[in-house]
């Protein structure tokens, strides 16, 4: 069982930037694909980020690429999102999902694969 817990949320003003980290407790989460998400209310989950668990492989959703960045650290249990150029569009609820996994290159973009997630952080982005 992995427990995951968000921060780093927040207002910010377009143009600025924020670091989402995820933290996971309960056991080591180094064999673990992790993954980003946002949700808008009204509308389905949607893939921002993944990395695979030695954090070699990663993928972003196109309106994310060149702005924002994942990483990991396996020591520490956590994983980050650099959101850098924030838009408007980007404001959202951002969740973090954790799946067990035994290729160290699989990423995971679909939300029913993971096994566990965070509860979310609120990112608001104002024009």
């Amino acid at each position: 069982q992995v427990q995951l817990v968000e921060s780093g949320g927040g207002l910010v003003q377009a143009g600025g930037s924020l670091r989402l980290s995820c933290a996971a407790s309960g056991r080591s989460f180094s064999n673990y694909a992790m993954g980003w998400f946002r949700q808008v209310p009204g509308q389905e989950r949607e893939s921002v980020a993944a990395i695979s668990y030695f954090g070699g492989t990663t993928y972003y959703t196109n309106s994310v690429k060149g702005r924002f960045t994942m990483s990991r650290d396996n020591a520490k249990n956590t994983v980050y999102l650099q959101m850098n150029s924030l838009k408007p569009e980007d404001t959202a609820v951002y969740y973090c999902a954790a799946k067990p996994v035994e290729n160290p290159f699989t990423i995971l973009t679909r939300s029913s694969l993971y096994d566990y997630w965070g509860q979310g952080t609120q990112v608001t982005v104002s024009s």
